[in-house]
């Protein structure tokens, strides 16, 4: 029994120092990869701009399909579900309230920022992880490039760019959807609906929205970087990296999420 109880010690101790470490190895990316944003210049490393944008293109122009969708479907839920919560009181006009207070500060970017990290993130990770298997990524530093730069850079500042810009559309397509459920539903014609709306939706709103946006992206660039950078071994870890980035970033998401919800 003692012995299985220092096992258990010694397995939960090992547990807590491999996070300890992954932490500081993502913290570390970050900063590299902000440090090569802001002086790679300088140091003759610079982004180059069509790699900038092929990593928009990527993680922002081919993600708004599936933003817009999901956004729209989410929006056209909160307000069946509103309608019917608040048919009960005789109050259903009122769901319009409803939405403008929870679709900007907590729907569009939480959903947003777990679908890009489904996509994006994934993504970033397999291609990260497929260079350090092939001996890409030493090839570079050999070379005498930077992998920060060439690989890491400008695929966090597609990002930092994309996400917020993602999360101001999911507003627009939930809205949108679910203004057109509810005129069909209460009959509340689209000026009527977006007169309410505006009377409730705040800067103060659309700031909290695109600061989760931000939390998020940062989030997602790192951890998906990270774990693409510590890949070792063959195809079956290059897989469990994915599914574990996909894993790690929602985590981060939700609680980061969470976090917002008791600080403001």
């Amino acid at each position: 029994m003692r012995d299985q109880i220092v096992q258990s010690i010694s397995h939960i101790g090992a547990k807590l120092n491999s996070s300890i470490a992954f932490i500081g190895f993502t913290s570390k990316t970050m900063l590299a990869a902000l440090h090569i944003l802001a002086r790679g210049r300088a140091k003759a490393q610079p982004t180059r701009l069509r790699h900038l944008v092929a990593e928009i293109n990527t993680a922002g122009i081919e993600a708004l399909p599936i933003v817009i969708l999901m956004s729209a479907m989410i929006g056209v839920m909160l307000a069946i579900q509103g309608i019917h919560s608040l048919r009960i009181f005789g109050a259903e006009t009122q769901v319009t309230f409803g939405l403008a207070l929870s679709i900007p500060r907590e729907f569009a970017p939480l959903i947003t920022g777990i679908l890009v990290a489904g996509r994006s993130g994934s993504q970033l990770t397999s291609r990260v992880g497929s260079m350090r298997l092939n001996g890409e990524i030493d090839a570079l530093t050999v070379m005498g490039i930077s992998p920060m730069r060439f690989v890491v850079a400008p695929s966090f500042l597609a990002l930092i760019i994309c996400l917020p810009i993602l999360v101001a559309i999911a507003n627009i397509a939930a809205f949108g959807a679910a203004g057109l459920y509810i005129d069909a539903s209460l009959g509340i014609g689209p000026q009527a609906y977006w007169a309410d709306i505006l009377a409730v939706v705040a800067l103060e709103d659309l700031y909290h929205s695109f600061s989760k946006s931000l939390v998020f992206a940062i989030l997602i660039g790192a951890i998906s970087i990270a774990i693409g950078m510590r890949v070792s071994g063959g195809a079956d870890i290059l897989g469990k990296a994915t599914t574990s980035s996909v894993v790690s970033c929602i985590s981060a998401i939700i609680a980061a999420d969470a976090a917002f919800a008791l600080l403001l």
